[in-house]
């Protein structure tokens, strides 16, 4: 199956914009973005919660983007960055999706902004709920039992 964006030409920059205009259109009052390594994060507030998006880049090097497919022969350092951008071009856009659908859930009374951001949202201590969580869903699935409501009781 194809991904969503696959053959985008909509430069990364202006998707970060794209971004950055719909959650200010849904009433957001703080947004930052940033990269660090191949990772790259989205972040802001809303009805009064931090969100944060995190989305991992190709690396550079992955042999998909150094090589063709079928006959596998070298690309050119050019056409392998070329290779390269289109796929980081592809995640900023389908993240843009993924963000714009949650808002518009929200907006058109579907869900509610917890429900649609609660794994994104950031815990005080700057965790994300979706991190916090997911070790012990793990547990009660693996385990069958739910945790006592109450520990030591």
């Amino acid at each position: 199956m194809p991904k969503y964006a696959e053959t985008t030409s909509v430069p990364v920059v202006k998707t970060k914009a794209d971004i950055e205009e719909i959650i200010q259109k849904y009433g957001a009052d703080q947004f930052v973005s940033g990269y660090q390594g191949n990772r790259a994060a989205i972040g802001f507030t809303l009805n009064d919660r931090q969100v944060r998006f995190i989305i991992e880049l190709p690396d550079k090097s992955e042999n998909r983007f150094l090589y063709t497919p079928g006959k596998n022969m070298r690309r050119t350092d050019e056409a392998a960055l070329k290779e390269w951008e289109q796929a980081c071009r592809q995640k900023w856009r389908a993240l843009y999706l993924v963000i714009k659908a949650k808002l518009e859930a929200v907006e058109s009374g579907i869900s509610c902004f917890e429900d649609e951001f609660l794994a994104n949202i950031v815990l005080p201590d700057g965790s994300l709920v979706g991190n916090f969580m997911r070790p012990q869903i793990e547990q009660v699935y693996s385990s069958g039992n739910m945790p006592a409501l109450l520990p030591m009781m």
